[in-house]
């Protein structure tokens, strides 16, 4: 069936089932996230390849998934993370699994990743998540471990391959950059008023944050350049101060790698507020205590509208 694309997602790289590129290429897509593009990666897999190993039921299955968090490394590398998304029992429409977050990660090269924290305590009624240890089956011959961390803690996490059918990246590249400045709120292009005008015709205003997860590094001497792009809340424009403050959605984030991977204290998740003059207020997550930490840093924003 054809429909009417408005929304203008186009397929900017696809990789086979061995992840080979047959489709458009990296570097399209490293160019749509830097120009702040919105990710959807679409995959097809077989229900009893991927869900459930004992059933009989060889149903193809379409899959599409928003990673809201987005990453461009050293301006070569791009990865998007599912910030959203709690587990599912498929097909059934009712949440039988013990409350987390599952923060699925893609890079471009069709490596995956999944932290999972945990968000209550467990129950006897709650079904173990199908990426768990607990229900790694060897007949899921689709599936390659790479490594798996904190088993047995509020956050486990692990690296794999799973062999999808194909690996379709879809951006929607309509962002427009209106406000660059440095970590100190110089103005390097554009506006803070534009923001402004930005907001008051009902715009969306996403962000583009230079390095701002250097601190999650383990060696802080060789952290790479990076660029975390998240999309906006709530938005504020003081006229008389040319104040701009924006709060951010729920965003992941991770030390700078290429390929990116989760591993032990490298990640966490919260929320941001960011202002124009460079300072950004951090609501931060520890994964494994659930526990809240709010700090300040500065950063190089980019500012996007549509």
């Amino acid at each position: 069936m054809e429909l009417n694309n408005i929304n203008k997602w186009e397929c900017a790289l696809e990789l086979d089932m061995e992840r080979n590129p047959i489709n458009g290429s990296s570097s399209i897509l490293q160019k749509a996230i830097q120009n702040g593009a919105d990710l959807r990666i679409h995959t097809v897999f077989q229900h009893n390849e991927h869900v459930d190993t004992s059933s009989n039921n060889d149903e193809p299955v379409l899959e599409s998934a928003e990673f809201r968090t987005t990453y461009c490394i050293d301006n070569q590398w791009v990865a998007g993370i599912m910030t959203q998304r709690q587990p599912t029992s498929l097909p059934g429409a009712e949440f039988r699994q013990r409350p987390s977050m599952s923060f699925f990660m893609y890079n471009e090269d069709g490596i995956q990743c999944i932290a999972r924290p945990y968000l209550a305590e467990e129950s006897p009624k709650d079904l173990n998540p199908p990426d768990s240890p607990k229900q790694i089956r060897p007949e899921m011959k689709k599936m390659h471990h790479i490594d798996e961390w904190d088993s047995g803690t509020n956050a486990p996490s692990n690296n794999f391959i799973y062999d999808f059918n194909f690996f379709r990246y879809f951006v929607r590249d309509d962002w427009k950059e209106i406000l660059s400045h440095d970590e100190n709120g110089n103005i390097l292009s554009g506006s803070s008023d534009n923001l402004g005008d930005a907001i008051a015709q009902g715009m969306e205003v996403k962000a583009g944050l230079r390095n701002l997860c250097n601190d999650l590094s383990i060696n802080k001497s060789e952290t790479l350049e990076h660029e975390t792009f998240i999309q906006m809340n709530s938005c504020y424009y003081y006229t008389k101060q040319h104040i701009f403050i924006a709060g951010s959605h729920p965003l992941v984030r991770v030390a700078p790698n290429i390929p990116m991977k989760y591993r032990s204290n490298n990640w966490d998740f919260g929320w941001l507020q960011l202002r124009n003059d460079g300072k950004v207020g951090r609501r931060i997550v520890d994964p494994y205590t659930l526990k809240f930490t709010d700090s300040l840093s500065s950063h190089a924003i980019r500012w996007f509208v549509r």
